[in-house]
């Protein structure tokens, strides 16, 4: 049952050293379940883990960030020193991880020098050539399906086949002995998502197996809401400006010409095995309809009596008639619209291409064939996009909740563009095309921008229409005044309001103030001052725009269904036990040795 591990996930905070750092993060995570330190790990980590696992690998998963967030006493390096796999991978998917996957990569080399370090995702993908010449970093998988080649990288690593078969693993980036590095084609992208399961059973299973439940959880909260994610493709339709996810990026960084779907009726099977673990929502990534209605149809035909919570999102527009087949398949669902403007032609430079008033229809729709929320998203520091107009949004939203939001339902947000622009996407690509100027290039500079002290100095951009003084003031300004319209419809809590208003008021003044201390302050006074002010920016730093909780949807009753797990687990306690028995010697994985080039 205690097999080594050959391969062990390591998914590090944004900043390493954040618990030491006082940073004025701002309203970066405020949409998204993690806290700044972005310590929810990649749903990847699941599919590639449960893939190997199938393949007769061992593998493990350590949140190093959520350990570390939760335990103030966790120190990584004792652990790390203590773990002995054939390999470790870490990802860099976003780009916000640069700094804390890099010193983790770095800490892991110092303790084990030959065992090889495997970098993957988005970012790791963008940047391979640069991250390959870290003298802590000996491969990365590009793309955006490591499955399969990281499973043949695997065999290479523990002997199953020979090290000069490196050569054949596709996409891969690597050195030799010599050092020299070699990118072999990048030709594995596969057609559909068929092969994969995002199956949260693993990680319940290794956890227990680890008896280590802690280095699981995928973020802070998980265990009071416990929202999970179905992947209904790998790849996108649309090709927003910003979006390292779009489909422009896609074809810059993975050569994906058209997304990779999974089968409907395999995503409604990953949707029913969540909900029998988990009270909490399904996440459903992706508009179903950029595979067609036909497929969206096998979905809710596959989906019939699923009584569930479950989220789904739309990229455009939708009829009534699709709404009302969403709710009959799924009566209880939250949907999820991002406008990013109530300005049009803010909204076509961004690359949406529809009016409000097709939107509306869509909003009025869903709220009327039975959506339990409608939550409408908003952004700052778009192109085309002025301090004026972040404001006019504003006041868009609180017509739209006059007009729709009258019993609860209708929930705006709004969000900075914070703190990157995503490589490969279209404003990185040709910020100048869009009116940006990209302040970071290389990885190595976004590397050092993440321990700047304010989100002002991280951020990786200005727009022709607003500086980065103005983003912020102006993302500030547009929080407060969203706060006290939901404050004032009912929408949170007075006293919750209240709260939040306060950590904006401060934000500003510790903004202001450390400003005040870059211009006059010594190094020796500055770091002091910056000491002092740590238990006031982490308290801002949590829900700084809007009360992260206000993103939950209603749960009642227990959060896991403890049963379920329960039986799970014995059921596979005992095929282990089984497996052991006829099986007593365990193979331990070779030490890697780079061939010769």
């Amino acid at each position: 049952m205690f097999r080594r591990a050959d391969l062990i996930f390591l998914h590090a905070p944004s900043v390493y050293d954040f618990r030491k750092h006082s940073i004025l993060y701002g309203p970066v995570s405020d949409l998204v379940p993690s806290t700044p330190v972005f310590e929810m790990y990649p749903i990847g980590f699941t599919t590639m883990a449960e893939y190997l696992e199938r393949h007769g690998q061992r593998v493990r998963i350590l949140n190093l960030a959520v350990r570390m967030l939760n335990d103030p006493n966790f120190d990584p390096e004792p652990v790390i020193a203590a773990l002995n796999p054939a390999a470790f991978g870490i990802d860099l998917h976003w780009l916000p991880h640069a700094h804390g996957a890099l010193a983790v990569a770095e800490l892991v080399k110092r303790y084990h020098p030959d065992t090889p370090i495997i970098f993957g995702g988005f970012s790791a993908t963008y940047f391979h050539e640069e991250l390959i010449r870290y003298p802590f970093v000996d491969f990365v998988i590009r793309g955006d399906s490591a499955e399969e080649p990281l499973r043949q990288l695997m065999a290479c690593l523990t002997g199953q086949r020979g090290a000069s078969a490196l050569r054949d693993v596709p996409n891969l980036t690597w050195k030799d002995r010599e050092g020299t590095v070699q990118v072999n084609p990048h030709s594995y992208r596969p057609d559909n998502l068929d092969h994969v399961m995002l199956d949260y059973r693993y990680v319940v299973r290794a956890a227990a197996r680890e008896l280590d439940l802690s280095s699981y959880v995928p973020f802070k909260d998980w265990m009071d809401y416990p929202i999970m994610a179905a992947l209904s493709c790998r790849g996108c339709t649309q090709s927003c400006v910003i979006c390292g996810g779009s489909a422009a990026a896609f074809k810059e960084m993975h050569g994906r010409t058209k997304p990779a779907f999974r089968n409907p009726e395999m995503l409604a099977q990953d949707v029913r095995r969540i909900s029998s673990m988990s009270r909490g929502p399904v996440f459903i990534l992706g508009d179903l309809r950029q595979a067609g209605r036909g497929y969206a149809q096998r979905f809710f035909d596959a989906m019939q009596g699923f009584t569930g919570p479950a989220i789904l999102e739309l990229f455009s527009p939708a009829s009534r008639e699709f709404l009302q087949q969403m709710a009959d398949a799924i009566p209880n669902f939250t949907l999820e619209v991002s406008l990013e403007s109530h300005d049009p032609a803010v909204r076509y430079a961004f690359g949406k291409h529809y009016t409000n008033e097709p939107m509306e229809r869509t909003i009025a729709d869903a709220l009327a064939v039975g959506a339990k929320r409608l939550d409408v998203f908003f952004m700052s520091g778009l192109p085309q996009q002025t301090a004026e107009s972040v404001l006019g949004t504003i006041d868009y939203c609180e017509d739209l909740l006059r007009r729709f939001g009258k019993d609860g339902r209708l929930i705006p947000f709004i969000s900075p563009l914070a703190p990157f622009l995503d490589p490969g996407s279209r404003g990185f690509e040709n910020p100048d095309e869009h009116g940006y100027t990209l302040l970071a290039h290389t990885l190595e500079e976004h590397r050092r921008r993440l321990v700047a002290p304010t989100w002002k100095y991280v951020l990786n951009y200005e727009t022709r229409w607003m500086s980065r003084d103005q983003l912020m003031d102006v993302t500030y300004a547009a929080g407060r005044r969203l706060n006290r319209i939901k404050a004032d419809t009912g929408l949170v809590p007075v006293a919750q309001a209240a709260a939040t208003e306060q950590r904006i008021d401060r934000a500003v003044v510790l903004n202001h103030e450390i400003d005040r201390l870059m211009a006059h302050a010594t190094h020796a006074e500055f770091e002091a001052e910056m000491a002092r002010l740590k238990p006031e920016l982490e308290h801002v730093n949590m829900s700084t725009v809007c009360d992260k909780r206000e993103l939950n949807v209603d749960m009642t009753g227990p959060r896991l269904n403890y049963g379920q797990v329960a039986q799970m687990l014995i059921q596979d306690t005992m095929r282990t036990l089984g497996q052991s028995l006829t099986a007593p010697f365990r193979r331990l994985a070779p030490v890697y040795v780079p061939p010769n080039s």
